[in-house]
């Protein structure tokens, strides 16, 4: 549901919850652009709560379960935060073989355990269409919480996991791509941003997400509109996985893209040089997408050689200026 309507519809929540009467509320229905609800507990301890669920996107079921717990858990480390407990939600047919259900669960259940995690319980429905997920509980320091609301002039934007896991699982459906393209869309949705999300919090990170649905222009337009700034970023320097150029350039797109570029492209300006493929595929949503953050410029340096000491990829795409919206130059 675009942003808008889900505000729409969720209005009466709003007054039945008002912010000023649940102030231990510190991430709540009135941030319904922000990845995860946060409670404060203590003056020490805040808790995280998010939920996802989605239907397959490839067809193994083990990698089925994995993913989809993947992405769960990547709203907890969007907030800054880490897994601590984690409930199964699956919608599966009665008529799925018992095995193709328990490879599900285990995909699940394995990332959650990688993830320093338990999975205590769940609910199950019977559906013809499958869907699974996970309810994800952790914990982060009520000081500490990342939001997309932090981001300040003079910030760099930083990218986590590369780009085209949305096209190149669409042009697998449609039996277009190349083993080694899907094989490489797969480990990144299999990747955790647990580590990522760590050596952010040691910079003093100023705003962060994780790019899934709404794809990078959707989730840098929440970071813009929540932190009052503007966007700047570099088309040449957005990393891709092997083989969405091509897919793009075959048209190849979800249907998502367009529901994408419909509800944020008011609030996207792209310079004339920038090719059409390439801002198709930045409306295009992504499953289990790395983190897009701000971070302090002056701390740019040392997040770089943290990220390079821990093996882990880095890419710095754009700046934060005076403004609103995004800009989108070669």
């Amino acid at each position: 549901m675009a942003p808008d309507a889900l505000a729409q519809v969720l209005r009466p929540l709003e007054k039945m919850f008002p912010a000023e009467r649940f102030p231990q509320i510190l991430v709540g229905l009135g941030t319904l652009s922000d990845d995860a609800a946060v409670y404060k507990i203590t003056d020490e301890l805040a808790l995280i709560a998010t939920l996802d669920f989605f239907t397959p996107v490839v067809d193994d079921p083990y990698q089925y379960g994995a993913i989809a717990a993947t992405n769960a858990l990547s709203d907890v480390y969007a907030m800054g935060g880490q897994v601590t407990l984690a409930l199964n939600i699956s919608c599966l047919s009665d008529c799925l073989p018992p095995e193709i259900i328990s490879e599900i669960l285990r995909g699940g259940g394995e990332k959650v355990a990688e993830a320093g995690g338990v999975i205590v319980g769940g609910h199950s429905v019977d559906d013809k269409e499958p869907k699974y997920g996970l309810v994800v509980l952790g914990f982060v320091h009520p000081d500490r919480v990342l939001t997309k609301a932090g981001a300040q002039p003079g910030d760099t934007l930083v990218l986590t996991k590369q780009l085209g896991v949305g096209i190149i699982t669409t042009a697998f459906k449609a039996d277009q791509t190349r083993p080694e393209h899907f094989d490489a869309a797969v480990e990144s949705m299999l990747k955790l941003n647990r580590t990522a999300a760590e050596l952010l919090q040691n910079r003093d990170t100023h705003a962060c997400t994780d790019v899934t649905g709404f794809a990078l222009l959707g989730h840098a337009c929440e970071i813009a509109e929540r932190s009052g700034v503007q966007l700047r970023i570099h088309a040449d320097r957005i990393p891709f996985l092997p083989g969405a150029r091509d897919y793009a350039d075959m048209w190849l797109f979800p249907a998502g893209t367009g529901h994408n570029q419909t509800g944020y492209g008011k609030h996207v300006h792209f310079d004339s040089a920038v090719e059409e493929e390439v801002r198709q595929l930045l409306y295009t949503p992504e499953t289990s997408g790395g983190l897009l953050a701000a971070v302090p410029a002056d701390r740019l340096d040392d997040l770089r050689a943290d990220f390079a000491k821990a093996n882990e990829p880095l890419w710095v795409i754009g700046e934060v200026l005076d403004g609103t919206g995004i800009e989108v130059v070669p």
